[in-house]
């Protein structure tokens, strides 16, 4: 009985303490981020005359499509300074080094195109082009040699080879590749296409033409040369992928590329554009291929404009990211 009444004296006490603890006092709502308003001043690069004075912006594009349709956002390109470099889109006004008051100096890019438009057209025409002179059509060699075929079995391989890669490049321009600048300047459509289409031309007149002579070591020099071609074709295909992988949709966040479980992406451990290191040595098969002083010159060309878009990316990732790897190179391993 004494042990019951002690228990029920125990339970009764433990109740009553629980009763009067003190109840936790809940957390006060979190205060809400304070936004800062920013008066923006916009000015014209060339003349600095004022175009307009926008208050409470806390973006950095503010829509100048309201007072003239012709600027449509693609068109715009705003600066701190007149000289120094677009701002992009998604920069906020809070992480720039303005006050309150804010003066922008904006200037037209000019009429814009896709780059996937630009892509595809500058792909396309070599294709059609070379095809042009592979089947020989009139008024390109000699009336007699219309819509004939060469005599030489590298001539077909060739073109197989030529084709292959544009029809490669058109695909990743439609499945793959996911390009974070929207668009570039019109003019610039015809600066690329006139490059590409010409030297396609230039290269599919020699290899075609009816006098075209076989490379000197024949057989093995052509078969070494179309592996080397393949090699590096799939190489830079499986770089594109793991960059596309790199990308969310949409996201304009750009990550440190490393190497995959794909052997053709650890060239990424030495290399910061090894895209561009695989499409120089696409080139330089096909020039040991069909052994073309064109073909040459192409790819001479290339590897000097793909080295100054790969020492661009290089330095960028550099100023970027601080725990890139030192030990890559922009484009040739150790060299370059």
């Amino acid at each position: 009985m004494d042990a019951l009444a002690l228990e029920a004296k125990n339970t009764n006490g433990g109740e009553a303490e629980k009763k009067s603890a003190p109840r936790p006092r809940p957390k006060p709502p979190k205060k809400a981020k304070r936004i800062v308003y920013f008066e923006v001043e916009i000015l014209d690069s060339k003349t600095k005359e004022k175009l307009l004075l926008l208050d409470k912006v806390s973006i950095i594009k503010p829509l100048l499509i309201l007072s003239d349709p012709k600027w449509y956002p693609a068109r715009q390109s705003l600066r701190l300074d007149p000289k120094a470099k677009c701002l992009r889109d998604e920069e906020v006004l809070q992480t720039l080094p303005v006050g309150t008051t804010a003066s922008f100096y904006f200037s037209d890019l000019g009429a814009q195109v896709t780059w996937g438009t630009v892509f595809l057209t500058e792909c396309a025409g070599p294709l059609l082009i070379y095809l042009m002179f592979y089947f020989r059509l009139p008024f390109i060699y000699a009336p007699k040699y219309d819509f004939t075929s060469s005599k030489h079995w590298v001539v077909h391989l060739a073109c197989m080879c030529h084709s292959f890669h544009y029809i490669k490049r058109i695909l990743e321009t439609l499945f793959v590749h996911r390009i974070s600048h929207g668009t570039m300047p019109l003019r610039n459509i015809f600066k690329n296409c006139g490059y590409y289409w010409c030297f396609a031309a230039w290269m599919a007149y020699y290899i075609n033409h009816p006098l075209y002579t076989t490379p000197y070591y024949g057989e093995q020099q052509v078969k070494a040369a179309l592996y080397l071609f393949l090699f590096c074709q799939v190489g830079n295909f499986s770089i594109h992928v793991a960059l596309r992988n790199l990308k969310t949709p949409g996201s304009k966040v750009r990550k440190i590329p490393y190497p995959t479980k794909n052997p053709f992406t650890w060239i990424f451990a030495l290399v910061s554009c090894p895209n561009y290191t695989y499409e120089l040595g696409s080139w330089i098969g096909f020039t040991v291929m069909t052994q073309c002083l064109p073909v040459a010159f192409f790819t001479a060309v290339a590897f000097v404009q793909m080295t100054v878009w790969a020492r661009g990316k290089h330095r960028s990732y550099l100023k970027e990211f601080r725990d890139y790897p030192t030990l890559r190179s922009s484009i040739l391993p150790f060299i370059l």
